[in-house]
């Protein structure tokens, strides 16, 4: 590829990543980026993987992880404060591409900022636009030079208003493993009944608050219903492992989970059907061609908002689903995540065979579908930015 060689003088990227997954996206791009120019510098806020990777790092991935409409309140000083900050030490020293990771609502105004001062700038992954919040597109047009899209239809919607994108295909799709075995990582975690549920209650602390209690409760419902079935949950921190474990411990569960440490890959593989909250969980459930449930419950005032507001335009909340346009995976949102829905519709998937399989074959076409080698077409968009704005310079 000729953008390889976009400039004779070592290459400065600057990136700000919001999150883990945001950081794992990251660091696969700086390793494709230094496939085509070794000697590259990059740097800016960033996760341990990012680290590794070789990103000199500033500011770390987590000060960014807060969600919601309300939540973010109390942290806009200190975010703003990290913004400015970035903002006057790229200024004074200008990297040849930005590189915004996610985190829209804090990289989109960082991306402005530094596209008025001249600084090609690049966001990786796309704001969910075509599902709410739809007006934010023309706040990217303003910010960016490329969106880099991680799921097909959406460049087709940049297009709409005029907006560079381009379709990477979705990093996670590449990551995961085409084939999977449940029996031997069953064998391997040394679970040994013949039922296995995935739970996954979320990955931040208000998220296992407020499903941890239900999905355990739906747990309990299986347990009367099934002789043999146990379950497995893949825990995100040891914060959230403490707190999951005092609510198993309060229910008297504990001796029904198995508890992982190491990533929800293995977790995933092991069940039959996993539950799960809605995120991207929902989509990595999917690519390992599982059978999933998904619930979610918002803070009261932020899904007051967002239903009295219309913010939300799209008729699933789950990414598989909207991607097949099917209901594959049944959503359960707010007052509608209840333990007896939740264990019922667990084990309508647990009793039909035929439709496990059935759910399977789709994921399996929809992995193919995104697995396009992210981290290089990323890599390669931005080597082609930096190249441009080389010869225009």
């Amino acid at each position: 590829m000729a953008a390889s060689s976009a400039r004779a003088k070592s290459l400065r990227i600057g990136l700000v990543a919001g999150e883990a997954s945001g950081d794992l996206l990251g660091a696969g791009l700086i390793e494709a980026l230094r496939q085509h120019v070794p000697d590259i510098q990059c740097e800016g806020v960033a996760g341990t993987a990012m680290q590794m990777a070789g990103c000199n790092a500033f500011g770390e991935s987590d000060a960014l992880a807060v969600m919601g409409l309300i939540e973010p309140i109390r942290h806009i000083p200190r975010l703003l404060r990290l913004r400015r900050n970035l903002v006057r030490h790229w200024t004074a020293n200008p990297p040849d591409v930005f590189v915004g990771i996610d985190a829209p609502d804090f990289n989109l105004g960082l991306e402005k900022q530094l596209k008025d001062l001249g600084v090609p700038t690049v966001h990786y992954v796309s704001p969910s636009v075509w599902a709410w919040r739809q007006r934010r597109v023309h706040k990217i047009g303003r910010a960016t030079n490329n969106v880099l899209c991680v799921l097909p239809f959406e460049p087709d919607f940049y297009a709409q208003h005029g907006i560079a994108a381009t379709f990477v295909g979705h990093p996670l799709a590449d990551r995961l493993p085409r084939e999977t075995d449940a029996k031997a990582v069953r064998q391997e975690l040394g679970i040994r009944a013949t039922r296995v549920v995935t739970i996954m209650p979320g990955s931040r602390m208000s998220e296992v608050t407020r499903l941890g209690p239900v999905f355990l409760q739906a747990c309990q419902r299986l347990l009367a219903r099934y002789d043999d079935i146990a379950f497995v949950t893949p825990m995100a921190s040891e914060a959230t492992r403490a707190m999951f474990t005092e609510q198993l411990t309060a229910m008297g569960l504990n001796a029904h989970f198995t508890l992982l440490d190491q990533g929800s890959e293995s977790a995933i593989i092991a069940g039959d059907v996993v539950l799960l909250a809605s995120g991207t969980a929902a989509l990595e459930s999917a690519l390992l061609c599982r059978p999933t449930i998904a619930a979610y419950r918002l803070a009261p005032l932020s899904y007051f908002l967002a239903k009295v507001l219309r913010l939300v335009k799209v008729k699933y909340f789950t990414l598989p689903n909207h991607l097949t346009d099917e209901p594959l995976v049944p959503e359960f949102l707010q007052g509608g995540a209840t333990p007896q829905a939740l264990g019922d519709a667990v084990s309508s998937l647990l009793d039909n065979d035929a439709e496990r399989v059935r759910i399977q074959q789709v994921f399996a076409g929809l992995r193919d579908q995104l697995a396009c080698g992210a981290s290089e077409q990323a890599a390669e968009a931005v080597l082609t930015l930096a190249k441009q704005s080389a010869a225009t310079a």
